[in-house]
């Protein structure tokens, strides 16, 4: 059962991914309207390692900030946390699109539910041990 405590840390680490997806989105409209970068590949992929950078910074600071580790084993950690959670999201969406040939859109929703709480529950026990 989650505690009152659990809660409050699971909304935080909302906030923080949602605040994180909104520095992604700007910084890659930033680079592909202001700066005009002509692939937008080459924009997402800069603009993704914003968001991930704020990402890792509101987990350490905001979400999880009794963690006593030091920043280079948790940066380590959290990397190779979303490597594998992004292996997990292409073989799930792989399985629920590809294989069983269910629309991708919900798939998505769904995939991407299962990636919060396994992301949550990543960084709690493995990269922000407090």
């Amino acid at each position: 059962m989650l505690t009152a405590v659990e809660v409050r840390r699971f909304a935080r680490f909302v906030v923080n991914g949602l605040l994180a997806t909104a520095i992604h989105f700007g910084a890659l409209t930033f680079l592909v309207e202001v700066v005009q970068l002509q692939s937008k590949g080459i924009a997402n992929i800069f603009a993704a390692l914003a968001g991930i950078a704020a990402s890792f910074i509101g987990n350490r600071l905001f979400v999880f900030p009794g963690s006593n580790d030091s920043v280079g084993r948790q940066l380590s950690r959290f990397v190779a946390l979303y490597l594998v959670l992004a292996m997990l999201n292409g073989l799930l969406m792989g399985l629920w699109s590809d294989v069983l040939d269910y629309d991708y859109r919900l798939g998505f929703v769904l995939v991407s539910c299962v990636q919060l709480v396994a992301s949550f529950v990543g960084n709690r026990v493995l990269v922000f041990k407090e």
